[in-house]
């Protein structure tokens, strides 16, 4: 059971696996499958994300995944949280953003945190 002093750091994905945003969807996909993470941090200013969500909705709606770019499904603009921040806390932003996946910034981005990774942690 994690307790209150559980940190970002304690839990976060690294390294952080980067993406271009003119990758094709199927390269984005790949390496999600091959590194088996659910988000890649897309190289835009300021940084976007892609998630395997977002490209199952593509799947789901019957869109050409062989002619989409990861720009074309990526989440502009994300929240970041620092390293030392509480998992209680992080936890919450997921809630109030309606977000699982957040970038780790510590001057640079330094990882990955997930709802995944916190639920594994707080149960």
């Amino acid at each position: 059971m994690g307790d209150d002093r559980t940190l970002v750091k304690d839990i976060m994905t690294t390294p952080l696996e980067r993406i271009s945003p003119d990758a094709e969807i199927v390269e984005a996909a790949a390496v999600m499958r091959d590194k088996d993470i659910s988000a890649l941090l897309v190289t835009t200013a300021p940084p976007s994300i892609i998630t395997s969500t977002d490209i199952l909705d593509a799947v789901a709606q019957e869109r050409d995944t062989a002619d989409l770019l990861v720009s074309d499904l990526m989440t502009e603009s994300v929240e970041t949280v620092p390293p030392e921040l509480p998992l209680t806390e992080t936890a919450a932003m997921m809630t109030n953003f309606g977000i699982n996946h957040l970038p780790v910034v510590d001057d640079d981005y330094i990882g990955m945190v997930s709802s995944s990774d916190i639920t594994g942690e707080m149960h």
